[in-house]
Parts: structure tokens; C-alpha cells; sequence
């Protein structure tokens, strides 16, 4: 009997649940290759396609200038579509104007480099050039550097010769330019009729991959506005040269009125490439005074213009930090020739939209790339593709 109650007791006491033991944590992912190995072989093969891109330039350079005019020229197209104008007759009339463009472009820079040829080859510049170049020594002299010296540095600065060799040699390489403008204007003409269908096949894109199809309408916005204000802001230097150079009395102003336009579209270092002739022909035809008010005026209207204008109408045209461009610059110039030092900063956007902006989660690269930092966030405006589309 006294054994019920501790059996009713065990009855009614709860059963407790057995102690489970914590499942083991996962081990951590092992990555195979480390990041300094990874960031060596993108390094790598990056390089392999740059020079790749240099063994075909002559087919890479041409066609990629003629999509940088299709796209300059894209608000025209809209704009006849807009008024009424059927698609393919608006194709062609845009198509059209870019043709006159380069041919425009070409016969200015083949007339202008035919008269400073001629006006250097002149016998007044070859005896102007040897008192300058007297003169030049004996002043030297007096501080006690040696003539051959003086001679191997002052023939590669005074010397019209070497100038008249490289216009010239401009002249002389016509095939090479006809090649480029043939091929060109083939691309122009295919790309034109592609145009016609490019909204639906946007649109496409950006149904199935929306961060794509905004890096690509990013980049076409900043092509356009890069080329528009370039051109624009080129004639307003080279117009303003040319009134400069015809006051200070300096021979073939509107040659060089021509060149300053041509190298307004090479950042950086197109200022000088446009300076130094000029100034040379200033110096051989009206003496070092001359020369150097060249110099002033042409520094003036540089910094001026393009360093604190242009700027706040380009906005975001360009979209990368001023290191970047230089950078760009040397770079694409290796790599696509004399026509990549005009495509050097398209080329890069081209590059930025698609290995960075259409990726999230490499946008990161901008805080070290972009003129505004903030496009390093992962988050994707995409307002301005249904404005572009």
C-alpha cells in the first residue's frame, strides 16, 4: 500500500526532453583563389585585351568613332521623328548630316595643314630662322654652355623643318585617313539602320536586365553631351584665336584658328598640341615678343574657357575624376593610335558602363573613378531610361 502514492507520483510528474546538443556551425567557405591572385590575373588579361585592341584598331578605332557621331547625332533623329518625319527618311537625313560632318572635319584639316606647309616652306622663315637661331647662341654663350649643346637642343625647338616634316607627314598618310573614313562611313550607314529599331530593343533590355539597359543609356547621354559641349565650346576657342592671332599680326590665323578646334577634343594636352605652332610661327615671323603674347592670350582663353565655363555646362558629360582622364588619354592613345586620343574619355565611359555601372555590386569603384563619388552606392536610378527610350 504505501507504494501507491510514490507510483501516483511518478505518474504525474512531467516527462523532461532529452538534451539535444547544438548542431555544429558550419564550416566557412574556403576560397580557392586569394585576392591578390585574382586581382593579378584580371590585371593580366585586361592587358591581353588592350593589346588585342591594338592589333585590330585599324577596324576598332574607325567603328567606334562612327557609333560616338551615330550617338552625337541620335537627338536629331528624335527630333525628325517627333515632327512627323517617317523613321527611315529621318535615318537617312541624320545619317547625311554626320557625313557632312566628316567631311567637313577632313577637308579642314587637310587644307589647314597644306598652308602652314606652304607658308613654312618659304624662304623668309629659313633666314628668319637662322638669326633667331644665331642670335640664340651667342646670348647662350655668355653663360658658358657648350655650342653643341645648344646646337642639338635649339635645332629640335626652332627648327620650321621638323614642323613642315610632320604636317607633311599628315599629308603624306592621306591612304591611311581615307581608310579611316572609308570604314567609317560604312559602320555609319549600318548603324544608321539599326537605329530605327533601337528603342524596342532597349526596352527589351531593360526588362531583363535594368541595371544593363541603364548603364548603357547613362553612357549614351554622357557620350552625347561630351561631343555636343566639346564641339560647341571649340568653335568659341578657336573663333576667339583666330580674332586673337589676326590683332597680334600672326601669320595663317585661321589655320590655326582650325587647329585649335581639332585638339579642343583632346583632353589635357590639346591646349599645347594647338599653343606650340603658332607660337613658333610668331616667333620666326615677329620676334620673341610676339611669341610670348601668343602664349598669354592662348593661356587666357584656355583657362577661361574650357577650365571654368565649359566645365559647369558639361556637368556630368564626362563623369570620371580629371586623374582618370589623363590616365585615358595615355592609355586608349597607345592603344587605338591618333584616333584614340579623340576617343579616349568615350571609351572609358564605355568601359565604366559595362564592367562597373551595369554592376551592382562593383560600383564601388566609382568612389575611386567617378567626378561624383556618390555612384558608388549599389542603388540604380533608373528615371532617365524611360526619358532616353
Amino acid at each position: 500500500m504505501p507504494i501507491l502514492p510514490s507510483l501516483r507520483r511518478r505518474s504525474t510528474s512531467p516527462e523532461r526532453a532529452p538534451v539535444v546538443p547544438p548542431a555544429p556551425a558550419p564550416p566557412a567557405p574556403v576560397d580557392p583563389w586569394p585576392r591578390a591572385v585574382l586581382v593579378l590575373l584580371g590585371i593580366a588579361l585586361a592587358f591581353a585585351v588592350l593589346l588585342g585592341l591594338n592589333q585590330l584598331r585599324d577596324y576598332i578605332a574607325p567603328t567606334f568613332l562612327a557609333l560616338n557621331l551615330v550617338l552625337a547625332a541620335a537627338p536629331l533623329q528624335r527630333w525628325l521623328v517627333t515632327v512627323g518625319l517617317p523613321s527611315i527618311l529621318a535615318a537617312i537625313v541624320t545619317g547625311g548630316a554626320i557625313f557632312a560632318f566628316l567631311i567637313a572635319f577632313f577637308t579642314a584639316l587637310g587644307w589647314s595643314a597644306a598652308a602652314m606647309v606652304e607658308e613654312l616652306s618659304s624662304q623668309e622663315y629659313r633666314q628668319r630662322y637662322t638669326e633667331l637661331y644665331t642670335q640664340a647662341v651667342t646670348f647662350l654663350e655668355g653663360y658658358g654652355l657648350e655650342q653643341d649643346t645648344l646646337t642639338r637642343q635649339l635645332e629640335s625647338v626652332l627648327d620650321p623643318g621638323r614642323l613642315i616634316a610632320a604636317l607633311g607627314g599628315v599629308l603624306g598618310n592621306l591612304g591611311s585617313i581615307l581608310g579611316l573614313l572609308t570604314t567609317t562611313v560604312i559602320v555609319i550607314f549600318f548603324l544608321m539602320i539599326d537605329t530605327m529599331s533601337a528603342g524596342r530593343r532597349m526596352s527589351l533590355v531593360q526588362e531583363e536586365h535594368p541595371n544593363v539597359a541603364h548603364a548603357l543609356v547613362s553612357f549614351g547621354q554622357g557620350v552625347r553631351r561630351y561631343w555636343v559641349v566639346t564641339t560647341v565650346f571649340g568653335l568659341i576657342v578657336a573663333v576667339l584665336d583666330v580674332v586673337a592671332l589676326f590683332w597680334l599680326g600672326v601669320p595663317l590665323a585661321l589655320a590655326w584658328g582650325v587647329l585649335a578646334f581639332l585638339t579642343n577634343y583632346i583632353p589635357n594636352i590639346g591646349f599645347v598640341i594647338g599653343l606650340v605652332p603658332p607660337a613658333a610661327v610668331a616667333l620666326l615671323a615677329n620676334g620673341p615678343v610676339n611669341a610670348l603674347l601668343v602664349v598669354v592670350v592662348y593661356s587666357v582663353l584656355n583657362f577661361t574657357i574650357q577650365s571654368l565655363v565649359q566645365p559647369k555646362f558639361t556637368g556630368d558629360a564626362v563623369g570620371v575624376t580629371p586623374t582618370v582622364t589623363f590616365i585615358s588619354l595615355i592609355v586608349w592613345a597607345w592603344v587605338l593610335g591618333p584616333v584614340g586620343a579623340l576617343l579616349a574619355l568615350p571609351a572609358t565611359l564605355l568601359v565604366k558602363a559595362v564592367l562597373i555601372d551595369a554592376d551592382p555590386q562593383a560600383r564601388w569603384v566609382n568612389a575611386f573613378l567617378a567626378s561624383k563619388p556618390e555612384t558608388a552606392r549599389a542603388e540604380t536610378t533608373r528615371e532617365s531610361f524611360g526619358q532616353e527610350s
